[in-house]
């Protein structure tokens, strides 16, 4: 029997925390959605609004925020290139004043509190499959540090605030995830090869393609995070969350073809800076600790996003 809770999710219009919200929602949880909306979308939650469960509530975790909670997720923070490059310094602000003041939240109320950290901690790394113990290779003032680095002060302040005020803490590493409501126009290489493909363009690819990454999809990724924030508060983190199947960006690009039987050409543009040759995490201990693993098949999942990305063209074209 699960205990009904109340849970605060920072960031829960976007793509990830707004499946998040509708799992939370469907165990029987009460849910608070906070978001600026800055790239989530109220698209992304509009069929819960009517719930009596759900609450939304439109704010910038950069001011403080006073609510009582049982747990908090706090999954704010612009994730793709294009969206945290656009406004650099308040994604930086994003992530650190943003954990600042839900993690002083959390203290005051005594709640339970996970961050969705990124595997970007890691950089562009030395070490292949990247386990939680590397440290990580990261330019600290390039065009993605805003990012590479704010979540990496953010785990700095996660452990400090679990040091210094005892804070039960957890602290997930997430690896490329993909599915439906990821945002149209995020530059991210799923979504860019879907759309790409469904409007019959070229598809786009940085450098020769031979660049690998690992494809985890929405609900397993979803899963995840609710057995890392369900474990005992011994288990702080942090912990990758990812598919350790490794495609490279070719192969990738070649099976969105077929699945929306597209008659797209292939071009080749050079790679962006910093852009990371690998990125593959180790899940040894999201087996053993949280018994956790991706179950769906990237061609599975590619459907299921090919499907979704189809209907909002579809609508945006109305």
């Amino acid at each position: 029997m699960h205990l009904h809770k109340r849970i605060m999710i920072t960031g829960g219009c976007g793509f990830l925390g707004s499946h998040l919200c509708d799992r939370l929602v469907a165990a029987g949880h009460e849910v608070l959605c906070v978001d600026n909306c800055f790239t989530g979308t109220k698209r992304n939650i509009r069929h819960l609004l009517d719930h009596a469960n759900f609450e939304f509530i439109r704010h910038d975790i950069t001011f403080p925020l006073y609510l009582e909670v049982d747990e908090i997720y706090n999954m704010a923070c612009p994730a793709s290139p294009i969206h945290y490059q656009l406004d650099p310094v308040q994604t930086t602000k994003t992530s650190v004043h943003g954990a600042i003041n839900m993690l002083g939240l959390a203290k005051r109320i005594k709640a339970k509190i996970l961050q969705a950290s990124t595997s970007e901690v890691y950089g562009d790394p030395e070490v292949h499959p990247q386990q939680e113990s590397y440290w990580g290779r990261v330019n600290p003032i390039g065009p993605r540090s805003c990012y590479d680095e704010g979540k990496r002060c953010a785990e700095t302040l996660f452990f400090d605030y679990h040091r210094q005020h005892r804070l039960r803490i957890k602290v997930a590493r997430i690896f490329n995830t993909y599915g439906p409501r990821m945002h149209p126009n995020d530059g991210r290489v799923v979504s860019n090869f879907i759309v790409q493909a469904l409007k019959g363009n070229a598809i786009t690819i940085y450098g020769d393609g031979s660049q690998t990454r690992s494809f985890c999809y929405v609900d397993d990724l979803v899963q995840g995070l609710i057995r890392l924030m369900e474990t005992p508060d011994a288990v702080t983190g942090p912990i990758n969350l990812g598919n350790p199947v490794e495609f490279t960006i070719l192969e990738l690009a070649r099976k969105v073809i077929d699945l929306t039987g597209a008659k797209s050409q292939l071009i080749h543009k050079p790679l962006p800076m910093d852009d990371p040759r690998q990125r593959n995490p180790d899940i040894t201990l999201a087996r053993e600790t949280l018994q956790w693993q991706p179950a769906i098949a990237l061609e599975e999942g590619l459907k299921q996003t090919i499907g979704y990305f189809d209907r909002l063209l579809a609508e945006m074209s109305e």
